[in-house]
Order: C-alpha cells, then sequence, then structure tokens
C-alpha cells in the first residue's frame, strides 16, 4: 500500500455479533467486558471435547435496515437461501452502509470481504441429506449458496452495486487483507467507496469437532463458558470459536467529508507476510509478524514509538500468544511496556475470517470513545507474555495511532495501522 494518493478513511460501520445486531450494541459490550462465550445449545455436543463457543443469537432478515433507494431494485433478494454468513454480512452491511449515509445503488461501488467458511453451513446440511436419504431434499442452490463467493454476491445484491464483487479466503487474516486491499483500491483511483469487512457463521458440528481433533479449541471451561477464552493468561488451553459480520464502508475522505459523514479514522498503512514454514505451528521468533507490523507501521509515515495502542490477535493459542509478544518486543523495543495492548477474542471468540474485521472495527470505536477495551479472563499472566495487556477492565485512553495485528494459521500475519483525524 502506498503512501501516495487521497487518504482513505472509515465512513461507516455495521455488527452482527455474539451479542446481536448493532455496533452500540457491540461496542456496549466489549467496553463493558461481556464475553459471548456460551454452551452449545443449537445443536448436540454432549459428545465432543469442546462445548462451548461465541455463537451469534438468532436473527432475520428483518433486522436488517432500510435504505435509500431500496425500492429500486430487490434489495432484500430471497433471504431462504441465504447461509448464515450471507445473512449475517447482508445485515452488518446494511448498517455500515445506512451509517455512512449512502444510498442502495450507489455508483462506482464495490464490494471486498472476508469469509473462510461461506455457506460451510448448507454444505454441511445439504451433504448429510444426500449421504442419508441420497439426496431427496437437496436444494437446487446447494452449490451456489454454499460457496463463499455468494457471500459477496448477496451483499452486492442487497445493496445495489454492481462493482466488483469480490471475496478473500485466506484464514484469520482475510479481513485485515480484504480492507487493505480496498484502501489500496480507492488510493489507485479504481474505486470511490468499498464496502468491505468480513462474516462467518461457523458455530457448525463439523467446525467445532473438527477444531477439537485439531487440539486447537479450549475444551478445559465447559462448565465456565465465559471464562474459556483467556489470551495470555497461564491457564489458557486454545480458542474459542466464534461467528458473526463486521462491516465497514471505506472511501476517499474528500467524498465522506462532502456528504458530511461520520470519520472513524484513516487507514494508513497495511503489509501481509508469511512464514512459509508450517500450516500449524508457528514461528516463535516473531521474525515474520514483525516484518508485517514495521512495513506497515512505515507506510503509514510513522515510527514504532508513534503508536498508542495495539489491537493484537490474541487467539489464547499457547504458542501463538507467545510468538505475538515477543514480535511486538521486537516491534518496539521498551516502547512495548508503555503501549497498551487488548485482545477481543476474549469476548468474542475467533471468528475464523472474520477475526480480523472485529478488530477494526472495535479500534475504530476504541478512538472514537476515547477508552481500551479489556482483555478479559486474564487473571495469571503467562510470564512469557509480559506486555500490558489491559486485564479485565476497560481504560480510558486518546488513540491516534492505532496498530492492528492479525495471524492465520498456515504462517500468514498482516497488519494494518489506523491514525485518528478528529
Amino acid at each position: 500500500m502506498p503512501s501516495s494518493g487521497p487518504r482513505v478513511v472509515i465512513s461507516g460501520i455495521g455488527v452482527v455479533s455474539p451479542f446481536g445486531v448493532g455496533r452500540e450494541r457491540f461496542w456496549q459490550h466489549v467496553s463493558g467486558g461481556c464475553s459471548g462465550t456460551r454452551a452449545i445449545t443449537h445443536f448436540d455436543v454432549s459428545t465432543y471435547p469442546c462445548q462451548v463457543a461465541a455463537w451469534v443469537p438468532p436473527v432475520s432478515i428483518a433486522d436488517a435496515c432500510e435504505l435509500d433507494g431500496d425500492g429500486h431494485h430487490d434489495g432484500r433478494a430471497d433471504p431462504k437461501r441465504y447461509s448464515r454468513a450471507a445473512l449475517f454480512g447482508v445485515i452488518a452491511a446494511r448498517e455500515a452502509w445506512r451509517d455512512a449515509g449512502l444510498r442502495a445503488g450507489e455508483a462506482g461501488a464495490g464490494v471486498l470481504i472476508g469469509s473462510g467458511g461461506g455457506g460451510i453451513d448448507v454444505g454441511e446440511k445439504q451433504y448429510e441429506d444426500f449421504f442419508t436419504t441420497g439426496g431427496r431434499h437437496v436444494t437446487p442452490y446447494a452449490i451456489a449458496v454454499g460457496i463463499c463467493g455468494m457471500v459477496s454476491s448477496e451483499i452486492s445484491i442487497s445493496l445495489g452495486l454492481r462493482g466488483m464483487s469480490h471475496v478473500l479466503s485466506c484464514g484469520c487474516t482475510s479481513s485485515t487483507d480484504a480492507i487493505g486491499y480496498a484502501t489500496s483500491l480507492i488510493r489507485a483511483g479504481e474505486y470511490d467507496v468499498v464496502l468491505s469487512g468480513g462474516t462467518d457463521g461457523c458455530v457448525l458440528p463439523g467446525m467445532i469437532f473438527g477444531f477439537s481433533r485439531m487440539r486447537a479449541v479450549s475444551t478445559r471451561y465447559n462448565d465456565r463458558p465465559a471464562a474459556a477464552s483467556r489470551p495470555f493468561d497461564r491457564g489458557r488451553d486454545g480458542f474459542v470459536l466464534g461467528e458473526g459480520a463486521w462491516m465497514l464502508v471505506i472511501e476517499r475522505e474528500d467524498r465522506a467529508r462532502a456528504r458530511g459523514a461520520q470519520i472513524y479514522g484513516a487507514i494508513c498503512g497495511y503489509e501481509s507476510s508469511s512464514e512459509g514454514g508450517h500450516l500449524h505451528r508457528t514461528d516463535l521468533t516473531g521474525e515474520t509478524a514483525v516484518h508485517a507490523i514495521e512495513t506497515a507501521i512505515e507506510q503509514a509515515c510513522a515510527e514504532p514509538t508513534d503508536i498508542d495502542y495495539v489491537c493484537a490477535h490474541g487467539n489464547a493459542m499457547i504458542d501463538y500468544d507467545v510468538a505475538e509478544t515477543t514480535a511486538l518486543k521486537r516491534t518496539f523495543g521498551h516502547h512495548a511496556y508503555h503501549v497498551p495492548v487488548s485482545s477481543l477474542k476474549a469476548m468474542c471468540g475467533q471468528a475464523f475470517s472474520a477475526s480480523a474485521a472485529i478488530q477494526v472495527v472495535a479500534t475504530s470505536l476504541v478512538m472514537r470513545n476515547c477508552t481500551v477495551f479489556p482483555t478479559i479472563n486474564l487473571e495469571y499472566p503467562d510470564s512469557a507474555c509480559d506486555l500490558d495487556y489491559v486485564p479485565n477492565r476497560a481504560r480510558p485512553a486518546r488513540v491516534r495511532r492505532a496498530l492492528i495485528h492479525s495471524h492465520a494459521m498456515g504462517g500468514s500475519h498482516s497488519a494494518l495501522v489506523l491514525h485518528s483525524i478528529t
């Protein structure tokens, strides 16, 4: 991402989270240190090692807001064919679009989001029917709705947009990368405005069982769900699977200001890099993460000491938390001990490819509200994780420059720098 070109800002936010629909509801809960993790009750997990997740309560297309211009196109599409990821994405996208003061059918606008599971919930059900009944009830939409690419298509249909409609699927960095790429497109003059972010609806039998088999998810706190996600704590034993949608309107600053839109912050630097080492293990030296972080800061025309806050990946996997802490120390030196760091995954779980979009949304709200959300469940800090993780309670803070770091299985790291311009 070059530093030249027009400044690119976030002018709208929409959320579907484990706390329900809406960005204000989301912020109220995360700033209050509330856990969205609870026992899984919508399918039988009695024989599963992991029995908790940060799942989205029931929502419907009726929760989606109306937009100016809806009458000129089929803005609601056919919600009967939505996957969970598409439903979450459409609801969050429409909230973000209205927050930015934009109309359905906006010219020169595109969609670029991250999603890893896409319509995996539809796939699970349809394959079950195929293998148990010979496919008598398989819908003609099974393939179309089940693929990842349909998620952005449903959002484009709902918003009436005729620009690009793309999905990036590269694990837990997907939505950071989507936002970074969208920013580059706007700076290059290819788009004026892009709906970006991430959505996934992955709290499903196959996903919970599969991650349990990997020994990646928490299994020790089934009787205490709210305590299960414990980034940087000695008692951590894996991540909690989450889900939801976090969407942002990204556009040129001059365009947003001309419309009188609220501006949450500017996207000033982005970089992605890969360890090229192992599918599941992570490099404890943090070298690849350091490269991504340092490059993003450099592209933001800043120095490491200019960073006021870090929104960490912090997924509560033992090696991942240590490697991230090491990378921050290598990047910031002594300054690392003076920068507040916190992890949303303690409250919202790891929402697969939407998990980085959570970080961007929450950090934008941190800057707007001058409050850093806490890392809950941090009761017994790991001696190898000795930074200021804002334990258990939110903290007032004026954040002008923030770093967001995300990490995916397979060794990918992505970093994004946001700047407050209010």
